[in-house]
């Protein structure tokens, strides 16, 4: 009998160690990204290193990144909401208007949260009820809350919220760490569980992947999509809370263009924007990145409309650069 050689067999991906699966993932160069800016931005500005620099740097990203985490979700099902923004200015609004009537902090924060949720409940019941298109119906419901907010205020403000009712967007749990900061990573692992480690959030995928596979195969897609609705209605609520608590006072233009810095953290968090795949996780590396080059950019006194400009491209690139990478690869193959 004749020796028969045997090449080496290729392992397949799956059966990749995880570290060697963790080195290739979205989220390890995520990583990379956030370590590089943060020594950046250490070079750059004398002041970053400080604790209490580092721990402001915090109060530019945690209020929309409550958002993210269910926006995170809301596309992986293959839908988008943009009236997060106006949510929070018609939430706030509500806020300030029960203030005129003298109630008590616990009943302002429980008017924030029920309004986000009767903004969340509303979308949810246009786009899983009628079947309309999600992102016609938040286009028109992002003008609709924030006109709402103006017709209520005009060009005033209300002001005067309690004392206890600032620890909210002001107070810290402990030494420099905000009580926002803490806020957001509970709610990080709440929505890590809810995405990663529940049958909901395998359903959530499955219907980003096909809704009418996800139908047939006993998943009730509308019923799930309108509680990831409600879950951002309310996020969004607790994000206006926090916010207007930060700053003590509303306006009608608050949390104005917030939609595309969600969309954008949560997009350069690994989550595709056609839906179907994505992880709680990059969108927090994603939210700290983000914080992290829009306070860096402070620091150097960089004008916001530049911090604008850079957000937008940054969404640009992050949504062309694997459809370009794609390309390449299957010429080179070709």
């Amino acid at each position: 009998m004749s020796a028969v050689s045997h090449s080496p067999r290729n392992i397949p991906d799956r059966l990749e160690s995880p570290f060697k699966s963790a080195l290739k993932s979205w989220e390890m160069l995520l990583i990379i990204v956030a370590i590089a800016i943060f020594v950046a931005n250490s070079f750059a500005s004398p002041y970053f290193l400080n604790p209490w620099s580092l721990s402001d740097a915090t109060f530019n990203f945690t209020e929309k990144a409550i958002i993210a985490l269910a926006m995170a979700m809301v596309i992986i099902s293959g839908e988008i909401d943009l009236s997060v923004a106006s949510i929070i200015a018609l939430a706030s609004t509500a806020m300030g208007f029960a203030l005129q009537f003298g109630v008590d902090t616990p009943t302002l924060v429980a008017i924030g949260l029920l309004v986000g949720v009767a903004c969340g409940a509303f979308n949810g019941m246009l786009v899983s009820g009628l079947g309309l298109p999600s992102i016609v119906v938040t286009i028109g419901t992002m003008s609709l809350f924030r006109g709402i907010a103006y017709i209520v205020l005009g060009d005033q403000a209300f002001r005067g919220y309690p004392s206890d009712f600032a620890f909210f967007g002001q107070g810290y749990v402990w030494w420099v760490i905000s009580f926002e900061l803490v806020l957001f990573l509970a709610l990080a692992v709440v929505f890590y569980i809810i995405l990663h480690r529940t049958s909901f959030g395998r359903s959530v995928f499955a219907i980003g992947n096909n809704p009418v596979a996800a139908q047939f195969s006993g998943i009730r897609v509308r019923r799930i999509k309108f509680i990831l609705f409600i879950l951002t209605g309310l996020m969004s609520g607790v994000a206006a809370v926090l916010l207007t608590s930060r700053l003590g006072s509303t306006r009608p233009s608050i949390a104005f263009a917030w939609e595309l810095e969600v969309v954008t953290m949560v997009v350069l968090g690994g989550v595709s924007i056609l839906g179907g795949a994505g992880s709680i996780f990059g969108v927090v590396i994603a939210a700290f990145i983000m914080g992290l080059v829009t306070f860096g950019l402070g620091l150097l006194n960089v004008p916001g409309i530049v911090m604008s400009i850079f957000i937008g491209l940054m969404l640009i690139s992050v949504i062309g650069l694997p459809v370009v990478i794609r390309r390449v690869r299957a010429r080179m193959a070709a």
